[in-house]
């Protein structure tokens, strides 16, 4: 029963995984115009950030248009077809619900942020014009 549930599950990715990116690609937000100085301090901040994602989950894409929409360059990171990534997150946020957002300070601390909501509330604090 469980192989079954899981192969609804993998069919219903697959069949909305494409429909789910064609939507994010015709819904994204137009991106702010900062005056370049300012558009490179915020891609010198956005270097400490890593965000953990999948490309089809929807609360990642609501992450990925608002980081669109504030021109974040943030780095992706697919924890669910690379393994690599995939133990990175489970090590340091102690899980792997994405999405989820490392922030590193100047110090070299570490935080996780998780939960969609959260990190775009982040980004509107640190990065909204």
């Amino acid at each position: 029963m469980k192989t079954l549930i899981r192969a609804f599950f993998r069919t219903l990715r697959i069949v909305l995984g494409p429909v789910m990116l064609l939507k994010e690609r015709l819904t994204r937000p137009a991106a702010i115009e900062r005056v370049p100085a300012a558009q490179s301090a915020v891609d010198l901040q956005c270097q400490s950030l890593v965000l953990y994602q999948f490309s089809t989950c929807p609360f990642c894409i609501k992450v990925r248009q608002e980081m669109h929409r504030l021109a974040l360059p943030i780095e992706l990171r697919d924890s669910q077809n690379n393994s690599a990534h995939r133990s990175e997150l489970q090590q340091g946020s102690g899980g792997t619900q994405v999405p989820c957002l490392k922030i590193t300070d100047s110090n070299g601390q570490t935080r996780w942020l998780k939960e969609s909501s959260a990190i775009v509330a982040y980004f509107r604090e640190r990065f909204a014009a």
